[in-house]
């Protein structure tokens, strides 16, 4: 016998509840500057991108489902599809493989992406294809192509895409190789964490294009100047996503913080400043720079792509605060 399908009565909880996450996400004035988002979050159906989901409970994880015979269970399935918080779609053997981003931080990014009108996107990390969705709402099925190392991943992603109707360029392959018989791109969008930045994004991305990319606990914003030269600065938000698995994967031993002031070990600055620097500092002269810099935010920090160099500084690229990154 098969599953139960939810049918017709779920309809209005989900158009109430999509509206009340557009509501809450616009409450931060996100959206002022283009209106075009707003309507995506408004149409796009994330309950379809989400047809099961896991979330925390004693012992392990719940897991809901779309398809419970259980009504109350349907219905407290439906509800957490559409509240502000990232939600585990795909777990292997503990290790969390891929999730759906917490919309306000997906407003947040997508917003900051400045695209326009003929744009061409590339998104690094397809997840269940929910941002995809939102991106070729706004620009359209074919100016939109994304990526993933997992099979089972894209092919769920397409699945998902096709069920609320869209259908971009869904690829599987390696991220941090880019899709360079797609390219050249006008954005490119990761939603999966790197220790640097791939020079193959760099190389696919058209002179003036713009590059948005997890790095260490936060969002860098890169222009792409072209000849393999890019720079830009951190956005103010912090971000914690999933690491991108293939030749881009972030490594490295958890930091021992021996020494540092509990102040300092609980401020989320300075353990920016840790990840960002991570092999170059070590905790306790990170802590001396951050408590003689001020306690910088995330805004005061950049990144630099020069051909096969790379480097995060504070303040000024040409700065005394300059630490490499992996290329």
């Amino acid at each position: 016998m098969g599953g139960y399908a939810p049918g017709r009565e779920l309809d209005g909880l989900a158009a109430a509840a999509r509206a009340a996450l557009v509501r809450r996400i616009g409450a931060s004035g996100v959206w002022d500057a283009d209106a075009g988002w707003r309507e995506a979050f408004a149409t796009v159906p994330r309950h379809l991108f989400v047809p099961y989901y896991y979330v925390g409970a004693a012992g392990g994880y719940e897991r809901r489902w779309g398809e419970s015979t259980d009504p109350g269970a349907r219905e407290r399935w439906m509800r957490g599809a559409y509240e502000d918080t990232p939600l585990a779609t795909r777990l292997r053997d503990g290790e969390l493989l891929s999730s759906s981003s917490q919309p306000s931080l997906m407003a947040d990014m997508l917003a900051a992406l400045g695209v326009e009108e003929g744009h061409t996107v590339l998104e690094i990390g397809a997840g269940t294809g929910y941002n995809a969705a939102l991106l070729a709402h706004r620009l359209g099925d074919d100016k939109v192509t994304t990526v993933d190392l997992d099979p089972e991943i894209t092919e769920s992603a397409r699945r998902h895409l096709a069920a609320a109707g869209y259908h971009p360029v869904v690829v599987t392959g390696d991220g941090a190789r880019g899709v360079p018989e797609r390219a050249p791109f006008d954005r490119i969008i990761a939603t999966c964490a790197l220790g640097g930045v791939p020079s193959a994004w760099v190389a696919q991305s058209r002179p003036g294009g713009r590059i948005l990319m997890p790095l260490a606990t936060g969002l860098v914003m890169l222009t792409v100047a072209g000849a393999g030269h890019a720079e830009g600065r951190f956005l103010h938000t912090p971000a914690y996503f999933v690491p991108l698995r293939g030749a881009g994967r972030p490594g490295g031993e958890p930091v021992q913080l021996g020494g540092v002031p509990r102040r300092a070990r609980e401020d989320d600055s300075f353990r920016f400043l840790l990840a960002l620097t991570r092999g170059s500092l070590d905790p306790q002269e990170a802590h001396a720079l951050w408590e003689q810099e001020g306690r910088p935010q995330r805004e005061r920090y950049g990144i630099t792509v020069r051909g096969e160099r790379q480097w995060a500084w504070l303040d000024d690229p040409e700065g005394p605060y300059a630490w490499p990154l992996p290329s």
